[in-house]
């Protein structure tokens, strides 16, 4: 049984009980479920998951007000309740039990709740952001937490998505259709190799940007990348230009592997109104896609800026 189920059946079974018997007046005040940091949180979690950084249990999430009127006793009938510890490095922070909204959200976002300017959007890491909008959410009756929830997963503002997928689209160009080829011809192979991982990942940043997904931290990047509605298919393809051989036909082959890819991804822009070119370089779909950002301020950056 994974991490959200677990946490799932301790609160279905004991959880919302404990709620209803200890604080009846507060149960539309308290937001529960499983969401933050984690790979149980993602629902990629095994059973070599539970040796580092895992924590069992689930999350109580409440407002300032709730939090200063019930807030130590929940916690306090919070832990009664899960007993137990949690294999946790130095490194780790403990992100199950009660929180208060705002503290949640700021670890991801900087503020208390989705980021509150178009800079913000613009520079917040992307796995910052999924993970402030993964797992699962059980109750909330006061609609806060969730509201928060949503206004993250569905509100970067459509100038910002243009031009962060502008950036990944040049660095696409640069590193996998110009430089991986020429490093290879100057005998380069390593340097080869870190200009294909470079097209990797911003082909994969690209893929999620054209879903309206947050894309996560590298280790789940491929995993939810294959779970896309579009471009999933690039999954395959995609970790085979990193594992694939490096003899003279694999070098050829990924080179092939590297144009499909950028082609797939000019029928997604295309098919999403975002270019009106036809040119197989992605580099003028980027400058193309920057001349459609309506905000002068992102519009005046640099292309690559993000």
């Amino acid at each position: 049984m994974r991490g959200l189920e677990k946490a799932r059946e301790l609160y279905e079974s004991r959880g919302r009980e404990l709620i209803h018997s200890l604080f009846p007046e507060y149960e539309d005040r308290i937001a529960v479920g499983l969401a933050g940091h984690g790979s149980e949180c993602f629902g990629y979690d095994d059973e070599l998951s539970e040796d580092h950084d895992f924590e069992e249990g689930f999350c109580l999430w409440i407002d300032e007000d709730t939090d200063r009127e019930i807030g130590l006793e929940l916690s306090r009938a919070y832990r009664q309740l899960k007993g137990g510890c949690s294999a946790s490095s130095a490194l780790a922070e403990q992100s199950r039990g009660v929180r208060r909204i705002g503290d949640f959200y700021r670890r991801y976002t900087g503020c208390a709740g989705a980021p509150d300017s178009w800079q913000a959007w613009l520079y917040l890491p992307s796995h910052a952001l999924a993970e402030a909008t993964n797992g699962q959410v059980w109750r909330d009756g006061q609609g806060l937490f969730s509201s928060i929830r949503r206004e993250i997963l569905t509100g970067m503002p459509e100038d910002v998505r243009k031009k962060r997928l502008a950036a990944k689209l040049i660095t696409m160009a640069q590193a996998g259709q110009y430089n991986y080829g020429r490093c290879i011809s100057h005998g380069e192979e390593g340097s080869a190799m870190l200009a294909m991982a470079e097209f990797v990942n911003a082909a994969c940043a690209a893929a999620f940007l054209l879903n309206r997904r947050h894309m996560p931290y590298y280790k789940w990047q491929f995993r939810a990348l294959g779970e896309l509605e579009k471009l999933g298919e690039l999954r395959e393809p995609l970790e085979f230009l990193l594992t694939g051989e490096n003899d003279s036909a694999g070098q050829k082959l990924k080179g092939e592997l590297a144009e499909d890819i950028c082609a797939r991804v000019v029928k997604e822009l295309r098919a999403q109104g975002l270019t009106c070119g036809s040119w197989d370089y992605l580099e003028p779909h980027a400058l193309n896609l920057m001349e459609h950002i309506e905000n002068p301020q992102i519009r005046a950056l640099h292309v690559m800026e993000e």
